[in-house]
């Protein structure tokens, strides 16, 4: 999945997916379900997008003991996604038994579907975390100690934004994936977002792909949006 272009299909149902995919007609794009849609539709939206042929990255970051974790991947494997995530803050043990779970849904003959893991949100500020989560010290400190605890649970990557990248990767390996939302334009707005960057900053700091939602969906002609964050994504031309 390097040098993807994940579009964030943050709609509240499944008619609002369809009315953003028809222009699209038969062009295979990697899309991201997240909790909005999913908490509305159930796995029918999963299915209806394998059906039409895109990759899926299944957004619910998953965040609780270790068991319950365990038994909600191995659900989430029959559903034969392409990557899903866990919070890194639920500790080691608990990622670890994700892909325990995710191991045990996968069908014989299968590979096992990507996994990764959130560090810090890029809602989050450097002041939030010390001051509401009572971590101490800096950001990209905390994140790179995520990504590690990651990586030693046998994770595939982490969820991250673009600041962080070129560091988690230089600790822990050039194969280790960094999926990071938080990519805006320089004309676009920043919305809830805290730690944003460009898409040549993202492709400049070696992010494996990158999360675009509002800029494409919220767009009067999404197909152009698309087609021109692809261009900037890969750095050619406008």
């Amino acid at each position: 999945m390097d040098n993807s272009l994940i579009i964030a299909l943050d709609y509240a149902n499944k008619s609002e997916v369809e009315r953003f995919l028809t222009p699209f007609e038969e062009r295979k794009l990697f899309v991201k379900v997240g909790m909005e849609l999913f908490y509305q539709e159930g796995p029918a939206i999963v299915h209806l997008l394998k059906e039409k042929g895109h990759q899926l990255f299944l957004d619910l970051k998953l965040h609780d003991i270790p068991n319950t974790v365990k038994s909600a991947m191995k659900g989430l494997a029959r559903l034969e996604c392409d990557l899903v995530n866990v919070h890194a803050a639920g500790g080691k043990e608990m990622m670890h038994a994700a892909l325990e779970g995710l191991e045990a849904g996968t069908a014989a003959g299968r590979k096992r579907l990507r996994c990764i893991a959130v560090t810090q949100l890029t809602s989050t500020s450097q002041e939030q975390m010390n001051k509401e989560q009572l971590i101490p010290g800096a950001l990209d400190e905390s994140v790179l100690h995520y990504a590690s605890l990651a990586k030693d649970a046998g994770l595939d990557g982490v969820v991250c934004s673009a600041w962080e990248a070129a560091a988690i990767q230089k600790k822990v390996g050039q194969s280790f994936l960094t999926v990071c939302p938080g990519i805006r334009m320089g004309s676009d707005h920043v919305d809830d977002q805290k730690r944003i960057a460009t898409p040549d900053f993202a492709r400049d700091a070696g992010v494996s792909a990158i999360v675009v939602g509002r800029s494409i969906t919220r767009s009067t002609d999404p197909v152009k949006s698309y087609e021109q964050w692809m261009r900037a994504w890969k750095g050619e031309q406008q």
